[in-house]
């Protein structure tokens, strides 16, 4: 699977971006497909991850800030930001991975970086005041 990030770029504090991830791919056969960030010097983490049933998970961060949506018919993963603040300045990373095992019948998606097996380039995204 080879993922191709795009919509980064500087913007002022209190602005809007939409970032969006082109899968080479299927996307309706991943199950786990998310939004990490990395900062310089910080470990990179989990900003919102969906689900192949459509449920999100969001880091308490930017939850109410940024949504995070998956359209399979473009093979594309997005993340609407908003209200964004010098904090989220980062390199957003689009990652996809496999469901995690099973619990009580129901499977879900990691927040660990290191569930995801396949990695986009990534995109830097530069808020300024």
């Amino acid at each position: 699977v080879q993922l191709v990030e795009s919509g980064g770029g500087p913007v002022q504090a209190g602005g809007s971006l939409r970032l969006s991830c082109e899968a080479s791919t299927d996307t309706s056969s991943i199950y786990c497909m998310g939004w990490f960030r990395q900062a310089p010097g910080k470990e990179r983490e989990a900003v919102a991850i969906i689900d192949g049933d459509g449920r999100t998970v969001y880091a308490e961060s930017v939850k109410g800030r940024f949504s995070i949506s998956k359209d399979n018919a473009e093979n594309s993963l997005y993340l609407q930001m908003g209200s964004l603040k010098p904090g989220d300045t980062a390199k957003y990373y689009c990652a996809s991975g496999p469901a995690r095992p099973a619990i009580l019948g129901t499977r879900w998606c990691s927040q660990e970086r290191t569930d995801y097996n396949y990695w986009g380039q990534g995109t830097q995204v530069t808020v300024y005041s």
